[in-house]
Parts: C-alpha cells; sequence; structure tokens
C-alpha cells in the first residue's frame, strides 16, 4: 500500500461471533489521500465504529488489510497512535480529574508539545476557570469538547474522529467545522464518521455511505446531489400539454392557480432541460428548480434498510432472556406486594442495676 495516502483499506472485513455470523463490516475498499477532509456516512449501527476501531488496532479484522499513514494496522498500531489524533463515540474521561489535569495527561502520552490548545479552546469557548473544575461536574457538551481538545491539540497530521458533533450545540458544532476546515487548509488530513448530514455536506470534499457494513457510495459530495433528482415548481399561464410522457418526470401535479397553473414535479437531471422547453410553450411566470440535498442522495441508498447490522455483538438469546426475566421480577415487587422480610433483633442484654446498700 502506498505510503502517499493518509488511510488505504483493501476487503477489510470484520466479523463476530461464532462462524463469524454477525457481519459488522464486509470487504471495505477505501483510499483517502493525504490533506483530504472525507467524510464517513451512516446510521447508527452501520459499521462506521468497527472500521474505525480497525484502523486503530483495537479489532483485529477478520480478513482484507489496512494502512494509515503507510503503517499496518495490526504490526503497526502503536506507532500509529502516536502521530493520530483519536476522539472515539460516548467519549469518556476520568472523573476524578480536573480538565487541564487530563489534557496534561493525554498529551504526555503522545510525547508531543502541546500547539493548538488555546486555540481549540478560544473556539468552543472553553477558559482556564472551567479547565481546574473536575471533569465529574461536567456537562456531556463540556465533555465533548474536551474531547475535541485532545484530539486536535498536538496538531497530528491525521484525524480520526467518531461523531465529533456529538452532544454539541449547533453554534459549537459550526465551530467545529471551521478548525477542520483550517487544518485542512494547512495539510493536515481528517476522517470522521457522522449522522450529521448537513455537516458532512457543508465541509467533506468526498463522503462514503456504508450499509449493514457494506460500502454503497464512494462520490465527492457535489457528485451525489448532482446526479439526484431535481424538485421542480412553475407558474404558467396555459394548461401545458404532454407533460406526463416524459422520461424521468414523476410526482406531476397540476393545479389550477387563479387565472394560471401551478405545475410541481421531481425530475432527473437528464430530464429537466426537456421539462422546461415544454414549460416554456405553456408560457412561464416563475420557475424555481432545486437541486436535491445530501440527506435525499443518503435516503435515496439507504431506502428501508432492514440489513443494518450492530457494531457491537448483541447478547446470546439465553442471556438476554433470563436478564429481562430478572427486570420482571424486580418490576413486579412493588413495595405494595413485596412480601415483608422477618426482621431479626439483637436479644435484649440484662440490664445491671447498683447493689443496694445494707442499712445501717
Amino acid at each position: 500500500m502506498s505510503s502517499d495516502n493518509a488511510i488505504e483499506t483493501r476487503g477489510l472485513t470484520k466479523h463476530y461471533g461464532k462462524g463469524g455470523t454477525i457481519k459488522a463490516l464486509t470487504s471495505l475498499d477505501l483510499t483517502i489521500a493525504r490533506g483530504e477532509l472525507f467524510g464517513f456516512l451512516g446510521p447508527n449501527g452501520a459499521g462506521k465504529s468497527t472500521a474505525i476501531r480497525t484502523l486503530l488496532g483495537f479489532l483485529h479484522p477478520t480478513s482484507g488489510s489496512a494502512s494509515v499513514l503507510g503503517l499496518d494496522v495490526v504490526k503497526d498500531s502503536v506507532a500509529i497512535r502516536r502521530r493520530i489524533g483519536y476522539l472515539p463515540s460516548g467519549f469518556a474521561v476520568y472523573d476524578y480529574m480536573s480538565g487541564k489535569e487530563y489534557l496534561d495527561h493525554m498529551r504526555d502520552l503522545t510525547g508531543r508539545p502541546s500547539l493548538l490548545r488555546h486555540r481549540i479552546m478560544d473556539a468552543l469557548e472553553l477558559s482556564d476557570a472551567v479547565l481546574k473544575r473536575p471533569v465529574r461536574d461536567y456537562s456531556r457538551g463540556m465533555r465533548q469538547k474536551i474531547g475535541v481538545v485532545q484530539a486536535m491539540e498536538t496538531d497530528p497530521e491525521l484525524l480520526i474522529l467518531d461523531e465529533p458533533s456529538e452532544g454539541l450545540d449547533p453554534l459549537m458544532q459550526r465551530s467545529l467545522q471551521e478548525l477542520l476546515l483550517e487544518r485542512v487548509a494547512v495539510g493536515r488530513t481528517v476522517f470522521f464518521s457522522s449522522h450529521l448530514i448537513s455537516e458532512v455536506e457543508r465541509i467533506c470534499n468526498r463522503v462514503a455511505i456504508v450499509r449493514g457494513g457494506k460500502l454503497v457510495a464512494l462520490e465527492t459530495v457535489a457528485t451525489l446531489v448532482r446526479f439526484q433528482r431535481r424538485h421542480v415548481s412553475a407558474l404558467v399561464t396555459r394548461k401545458p400539454l404532454r407533460m406526463a410522457g416524459i422520461s424521468g418526470v414523476t410526482d406531476l401535479k397540476i393545479v389550477a392557480e387563479g387565472r394560471a397553473f401551478r405545475v410541481t414535479c421531481d425530475a432527473e437531471a437528464v430530464a429537466v432541460p426537456k421539462l422546461i422547453a415544454r414549460l416554456q410553450s405553456a408560457g412561464i411566470r416563475d420557475l424555481l428548480v432545486e437541486a436535491a440535498s445530501l440527506e435525499e442522495a443518503f435516503m435515496s441508498y439507504y431506502g428501508d434498510a432492514h440489513d443494518v447490522v450492530t457494531d457491537i455483538p448483541a447478547l446470546p438469546y439465553a442471556l438476554a432472556t433470563s436478564a429481562v426475566k430478572r427486570a420482571a421480577k424486580r418490576v413486579r415487587r412493588t413495595p405494595a406486594t413485596a412480601p415483608k422480610r422477618a426482621v431479626k433483633r439483637a436479644p435484649k442484654r440484662p440490664v445491671k442495676r447498683p447493689a443496694k446498700r445494707a442499712s445501717r
């Protein structure tokens, strides 16, 4: 595999369970160039976190191969983790530390100096006073900010971020996106998973869409949107004819609107010129053609996906059933119906009274 690429996978596969019955990731082929901002898109359980954990060496692939920064993910996993910044999904911290102690500890583990801490803190509205507080007092969003700082502060050549916007409010999400664009502008590589489609559409060069552990699309964001349908709305002076016969036009509706007619439909890109020509013959007074969003492109790939697998194997049926039964018993045994337990009381000790003095 080429060292010119930041990430490269060939048939990367990870199956769980006896005999590999749970297929979390199957034959993933990706090539991510250095300096790219790459989005890894899919709903929860599609295999995104499994792919990232395999790239970092936390999981060993069932088959296939992968390299990160030219290093093998199995043989050189420790060396890979020294050179990257990583933010896991569901980020957790040591509660007994302050924010500053935690960041210093994580920085020391990398062996690299802190170069961007205050830049990132300013962007995410983190103050030095906040970092002095114990992490156990932080909100979920505050903990996520700490996770972003620890991943980015040493300015690593590659950032691997698993759901980085999780727990952040919209303003902080936008600030994070600006930070990522800054790093890519100076030659760093960003690989991040997300289910926030607007985030991917706004900042990514390319996007991979995974479904059921399999790669179903690998395109530039512009290409994904360009090949999707257009929404057309037109106001014409005369009722248009022969509209239903245009190939690639669906959901056609023609409704009288005063002395004019409102025409709405969805159209494939190749059908739009012919559609507009027919509308012109009916006398166009107003025309709106909207490009489909990445969200609609995403849904066209997913549709009614029922074969999505989870990243973590489920409990065996017998264990899950027994756990449910135990939980049900606890619910049924409310204080009103629970049997009263006999209370063992300590035996009374004889009270020693002072002896009576003999009368003189």
